[in-house]
């Protein structure tokens, strides 16, 4: 027998994975406005400045624990995905095929 709740399933599941990458894009742009604030901040510290080493320390500190964080994430939420998969590797050979094909077929001599 089945019940709706079984039939929403999977619907809720891919809705969650859905909002995770949503979640981990935003926390991403966040990292890199972030980051590029903080390495400004370390390239305009004055040597003078009594607290220029510890500012460094701990923007540096910050900059790499969130980039620990944010691989973990992107892990997470990207989990399963790979960019160049083997798939996609053959798709790619089709439509090439497919656009030297209609070239050879469009060309006028």
């Amino acid at each position: 027998m089945n019940s709706p709740k079984a039939k929403k399933d999977p619907y809720i599941k891919a809705k969650e994975r859905v909002r995770n990458i949503k979640i981990f894009y935003y926390h991403l742009v966040g990292y890199l406005i972030l980051v590029a604030l903080l390495l400004f901040n370390i390239y305009i510290l004055d040597e003078n400045n009594p607290h220029a080493n510890f500012f460094t320390w701990f923007n540096s500190i910050i900059i790499v624990a969130w980039t620990i964080f944010i691989i973990l994430h992107g892990r997470y939420a990207l989990k399963g995905k790979t960019i160049f998969k083997k798939d996609w590797e053959d798709k790619k050979i089709k439509e090439f095929l497919e656009n030297e094909a209609e070239e050879e077929t469009t060309i006028w001599e």
